[in-house]
């Protein structure tokens, strides 16, 4: 019988330990593994370590699936599982396969009819918008916007168009040393009475989630979002 893969959130926030934002259950299962896959593999091991795995880090296995793998590379992943053996994957941060490289290795795996387990923790998007008090019934996440300011500034428009039409919320995120330019463009661009929630920090002490109107945002000081992990989420009246 083949194993199972279980994707295992991990904290939004410096700081924050596993025990904070995962539920019993999880830890408990994720101390039942030997082997991950990761992201990134110094701050997997300070995770698990933090989390309390009864195994020396030293003596579990780890593999590396990040942005640069190339796709012929995903099955050998998979290898142990099906020999028989649990695997959990870890992104770097919040839950893997959403905006994540996992979301291929979870392709493959279901293509192969191995069980693909997700676990309970927090991702920025959801808390974003449970937070934001915008349209929770009908919303789309669309990853990455252009970097170049004139394609970026084009596609808030027509995310904005998008919005109105289906009233529904839009959500996306930016490489953090952009998020600041990001705000500015959004403010500057949307339709006054747009609303716009800037999620930021979630789950840190210094967490900020505020939303108002374009035109309400353009009346004050914004916040400092460079270079700190953001959601974006608008909702066009």
């Amino acid at each position: 019988m083949a194993g199972i893969l279980y994707f295992i959130p991990v904290p939004l926030a410096e700081g924050t330990t596993p025990q904070q934002v995962l539920p019993a259950e999880v830890v408990e299962r994720m101390h039942s593994l030997r082997h991950f896959i990761v992201e990134n593999e110094k701050t997997a091991r300070q995770f698990l370590s933090a989390s309390g795995h009864p195994v020396p880090i030293r003596e579990l296995t780890f593999s590396v699936l990040n942005k640069d793998t190339p796709p012929k590379d995903l099955p050998s992943l998979l290898q142990p599982l099906q020999q028989g053996t649990d695997i959990g994957l870890m992104s770097e941060a919040g839950c893997p396969g959403i905006a994540d490289p996992g979301a291929a290795l979870a392709a493959v795996a279901h293509h192969k009819g191995i069980r693909v387990a997700p676990l309970i923790g927090p991702s920025s998007l959801l808390l974003g918008l449970m937070a934001s008090g915008l349209n929770g019934q009908r919303f789309t996440f669309l990853g990455y916007l252009p970097s170049d300011k004139a394609e970026r500034i084009k596609t808030i428009k027509g995310i904005e168009f998008d919005s109105r039409k289906q009233q529904a919320t839009q959500l996306f995120i930016e490489t953090p040393y952009r998020n600041q330019h990001m705000l500015e463009d959004l403010v500057a661009n949307l339709q006054p009475q747009t609303k716009l929630c800037v999620a930021c920090n979630i789950t840190a002490q210094n967490e900020l989630i505020v939303t108002k109107t374009a035109a309400e945002w353009k009346k004050s000081p914004l916040p400092d979002v460079h270079k700190k992990p953001t959601v974006f989420l608008l909702l066009a009246a």
